[in-house]
């Protein structure tokens, strides 16, 4: 069996149809639903696992010791909004919480897959390296991204990362993202904005070295990540932290451009002033470093902007059923 936390979220219902992919439905999913109107539920609606449980109730068969056998923990549950002030409930989540699943499989010998992220990396001037002895030099810029780095640098001192998978995010986009209102990803936010209004609106670059549009980051297409994750989970001699990124640098308008392009509409861009409490805290340019998860043998190539950002609208976003779904490719 396979405990899949997170598993109504984005990455984590895009494992969930990964492993569908396989033949894989002997998966625990745990996951808080929230508000129905949101929709997160419509994640799992076309997938199949064995059964569903908060996280409370995970918490507590781990506080137990009332589980069955497992195969694996792929620990996606976490809170992920960038722009989350409660830091004592970020710490809670996103440290204490792994800190507690990371133990138990420890403990149980059991194969942990977790979900670090590119925010521990900060404002990028001290690089991209996912070796574990940079860590220490990181400085996330906001207090999400240094509850990540509180976990990382635990399971390095603690030596989980000898047996365990941390995986550094970048920007991922993809179908099931739509229950994340602002943290979903600007290809979802353009696909409505082109077709609500036909004018799609980006942040103005408050940088002379940026000219509007220009900002850069590492987007990675969801199903990149999932076919990733799978190789990992049957590598479990692999251990490390490990960077999800395409190594390539794209601009906003690019990933704009591509999806006028996959809508078959021309381009029209207009841009806005970033909102101060914004401008501290926001990366001009991020792209990974991914030589290191190479080097253990996975080599497969990832799909270009264009590629995804069409897959993306024209097979989910302007479907009837956006949704993943055990029987669809």
């Amino acid at each position: 069996m396979i405990v899949l936390t997170g598993g109504a979220g984005f990455i984590g219902s895009a494992m969930l149809w990964e492993l569908n992919r396989e033949g894989i439905d002997d998966v625990i999913v745990v996951d808080d639903l929230e508000d129905a109107a949101a929709g997160k539920w419509k994640n799992l609606s076309g997938l199949r696992f064995r059964d569903i449980i908060s996280i409370d109730g995970f918490h507590a068969l781990l506080s137990d010791g009332n589980l069955p056998d497992i195969r694996a923990v792929i620990h996606m549950g976490a809170i992920s909004a960038t722009t989350e002030t409660d830091a004592d409930l970020l710490l809670e989540r996103n440290y204490r919480y792994s800190r507690m699943i990371a133990s138990f499989c420890a403990e149980k010998d059991i194969r942990f897959i977790y979900a670090s992220s590119a925010a521990t990396y900060g404002d990028g001037s001290r690089g991209y390296l996912d070796e574990e002895e940079n860590l220490y030099s990181l400085r996330p810029m906001n207090m999400y991204g240094y509850s990540k780095q509180l976990f990382d640098l635990w399971a390095l001192r603690q030596g989980v990362l000898e047996n365990a998978t941390g995986l550094k995010f970048f920007n991922v986009y993809g179908p099931n993202e739509y229950h994340k209102g602002d943290m979903s990803s600007v290809v979802y936010k353009a696909f409505h904005q082109i077709r609500e209004s036909g004018t799609v609106k980006l942040f103005r670059s408050h940088r002379d070295d940026f000219e509007d549009g220009g900002q850069l980051r590492d987007f990675i297409y969801v199903k990149d990540c999932t076919a990733a994750m799978l190789w990992l989970l049957e590598h479990p001699d692999v251990g490390g932290l490990f960077n999800i990124g395409t190594g390539t640098a794209r601009t906003f308008s690019d990933l704009v451009r591509a999806t006028y392009a996959a809508m078959d509409k021309e381009p029209a861009i207009t841009y806005i002033p970033m909102p101060e409490h914004l401008r501290n805290t926001y990366q001009y340019f991020t792209q990974a470093e991914t030589g290191k998860l190479k080097a253990y043998g996975y080599t497969p190539p990832t799909t270009s902007l264009e590629d995804g950002v069409r897959d993306y609208v024209c097979n989910y976003l302007m479907t009837d059923t956006p949704y993943f779904d055990h029987q669809s490719p």
